[in-house]
């Protein structure tokens, strides 16, 4: 078997993965724009990406980039029955690495002037990669496209998921130019030139989370700025629809936020006054990470049966001590 390797962020070691395959079994050119679809059992999930992707209004030669990392599904054979409708390659990665180390794979095989990271669960506009290559033309930038989030409907949609999707928007608008990077995700694109001086996604980053912010973080202190485009915003079919799944990532999230305050140097965030935040550092002072799925499945019974307003609190209350607890004891339960 032919091999490539990847070199892991900071670490200098070589990382190996089954050689690149043009699935379409001919040769590619450059690309104008190459996006980079990280993916880990995402059979499901990728045909509803690669039928958007056929969809698109973008004239300049393109290619998708699909990482396996780890092979645990049928995701190889749906690449390989949309070879005749996308410009799409692959790459598996022999084990599961992690999503930097997918990344990476991804992005120094990707050949394009503009790379765009693309998670497997979004939904892209027909004007998806015309809007990302846009946002480039004036000199270099970070351009993100923030989630337009789509639930189930259950009792934590209802209750908490879609406020605070409309929420999380309309903050990130409002967040100062300079502050922007923290909404660095999975709907992002910059220029080659400009991942080249950034350099590639950290794989320390191994919990959930936080791997992205930190490499929005350092593009910001390259004097890069980050730019949200409105127009960008694209469907993103969310895993986290329960109280449970929500308040894990919290967890992990928690930990990967400290891992990333010790690596920059940063001074912790201020946890607030006031009596919310006075209950919270006591919730999250009782749990571990068992006990934020035992709180989370409790408060997902509770939901339907309390009114709104109470059943929004205490699902705030299960993710953001969830959160805060995953932050204080990240240490304690070896996720950093």
């Amino acid at each position: 078997m032919n091999t490539s390797f990847c070199i892991a962020a900071d670490r200098g070691q070589q990382f190996e993965w089954t050689s690149l395959r043009d699935v379409r079994g001919d040769v590619m050119g450059e690309a104008r724009v190459s996006v980079v679809v990280p993916s880990r059992g995402g059979a499901a999930r990728l045909p509803v990406l690669f039928e958007a992707l056929t969809k698109q209004d973008f004239a300049d030669p393109w290619e998708v980039v699909v990482v396996l990392d780890g092979v645990v599904d049928e995701s190889a054979q749906v690449i390989d029955r949309y070879a005749e409708q996308l410009p799409i390659r692959c790459i598996e990665l022999d084990y599961n690495m992690g999503r930097s180390a997918a990344l990476n794979a991804g992005f120094a095989e990707a050949t394009g002037d503009i790379l765009v990271r693309c998670d497997d669960d979004l939904v892209p506009s027909i004007s998806y990669l015309s809007l990302h290559a846009t946002a480039h033309r004036a000199g270099p930038v970070g351009a993100v496209g923030l989630y337009r989030n789509v639930y189930p409907d259950n009792s934590y949609a209802r209750a908490y998921g879609r406020d605070w999707d409309v929420r999380f928007r309309q903050q990130a608008y409002s967040t100062p130019s300079d502050q922007r990077w923290r909404y660095w995700a999975g709907n992002v694109s910059v220029s080659r030139d400009t991942w080249a001086s950034v350099g590639p996604y950290d794989t320390s980053f191994r919990s959930y989370g936080w791997e992205d912010v930190d490499w929005g973080y350092r593009l910001h202190r390259l004097g890069i700025p980050v730019v949200l485009e409105p127009e960008l915003e694209t469907v993103h079919r969310i895993a986290a629809t329960t109280t449970v799944t929500r308040s894990q990532r919290a967890f992990y999230a928690g930990a990967a936020k400290r891992h990333f305050e010790k690596k920059h140097d940063v001074s912790p965030s201020a946890s607030g006054s006031g009596a919310w935040n006075s209950i919270v550092r006591v919730a999250a002072s009782r749990l571990n990470e068992p006990g934020v799925s035992k709180v989370a499945r409790v408060v997902d019974s509770l939901t339907n049966r309390l009114p709104p307003g109470a059943a929004r609190k205490l699902i705030a209350l299960s993710v953001e001590s969830a959160a805060t607890a995953g932050y204080a004891k990240a240490s304690n339960e070896g996720l950093i």
